[in-house]
């Protein structure tokens, strides 16, 4: 009881925050709404739930809604793996290198999203960009003018390399912090026990990070299937041909491009309820995990 009393004051700022926009964006999608009907100039035509049979019935939605959900897994495992390697080697490494390393992490995190996209564009640039130029300058001749946002795996990864860039910054910190918070002793304990480096990071230091871990990975999760400014940015919208769409630009796309806004608040209902369904069975896959440990 006496965490619920701590815990309500933050509940109820983001119930005040989050309640009204939540109704709103859910009464629109039950709505033939568009900018007619935003205007005034239209009446508007209660739908139910028809917004969300077009979009289960239609095949971009399945397409896009794949595409999402492995671009998501691809940056969110990207970034646990980076994030946690370099979160080990700072451990093991001096105090110089460790703030040069912490500095140039940071900045990563600190760079806005535009910016960050515009430089890696910039720097992929097929006539002037740098790594072009490198790759020419090694002897790969065939990498002169080549585009690296025009074939639709080959935009995804560079998308993606840009928001790991931007996003270990979080994991590395966490991951630091939580085995800096390791005690010695336990350390100490597994060395005299006799424990390798693997068993010793399998059995000690895992299961102490494991809370850390969860957060992390339900923050990255939370981030990158929501990714919007990346993907807009770096392929001009969404691609070729809409190669490229994920979740949050196709419903930018139908709500305010085609200026149907019925149908992009469906689309924001549906990632609201991936969202909440994805953390929920994460949580309770771990609470078992821990269990049954």
């Amino acid at each position: 009881m006496g965490a619920l009393l701590y815990l309500a004051p933050a509940a109820i700022v983001l119930l005040a925050i989050m309640a009204y926009p939540l109704f709103q964006l859910v009464q629109i999608s039950l709505y033939d709404y568009g900018q007619e009907q935003a205007s005034g100039g239209a009446p508007l035509e209660f739908l139910g739930l028809g917004n969300y049979a077009k979009l289960l019935g239609d095949d971009k939605f399945w397409t896009i809604l794949g595409q999402t959900c492995a671009f998501a897994a691809v940056c969110v495992i990207g970034s646990l793996v980076v994030g946690i390697a370099l979160a080990v080697l700072a451990t093991r490494i001096r105090a110089v290198p460790r703030m040069l390393l912490f500095l140039a992490a940071l900045g990563a995190w600190a760079t806005p999203a535009v910016a960050g996209s515009t430089v890696w564009l910039f720097l992929f640039d097929q006539d002037f960009g740098l790594v072009n130029e490198v790759l020419v300058g090694l002897g790969l001749t065939g990498m002169e003018g080549f585009s690296w946002t025009y074939d639709r795996y080959l935009a995804f990864g560079l998308v993606a390399g840009e928001v790991i860039w931007c996003s270990f910054p979080f994991v590395l910190i966490t991951m630091y912090a939580g085995i800096k918070a390791i005690p010695t002793e336990v350390m100490e304990a597994a060395a005299l026990d006799g424990a390798s480096t693997w068993r010793t990071a399998r059995s000690v230091i895992l299961p102490m990070l494991r809370p850390l871990l969860v957060i992390a990975t339900i923050q990255s999760v939370i981030w990158d299937f929501k990714i919007f400014t990346q993907i807009y940015v770096m392929t001009n919208g969404g691609g070729v041909a809409g190669g490229n769409l994920v979740l949050n630009v196709y419903a930018y796309q139908e709500a305010f491009a085609g200026s149907n806004y019925g149908l992009g608040s469906a689309i924001g209902v549906i990632m609201t309820v991936l969202l909440l369904l994805i953390t929920v069975v994460y949580l309770r896959a771990q609470r078992k995990e821990e269990e049954f440990a």
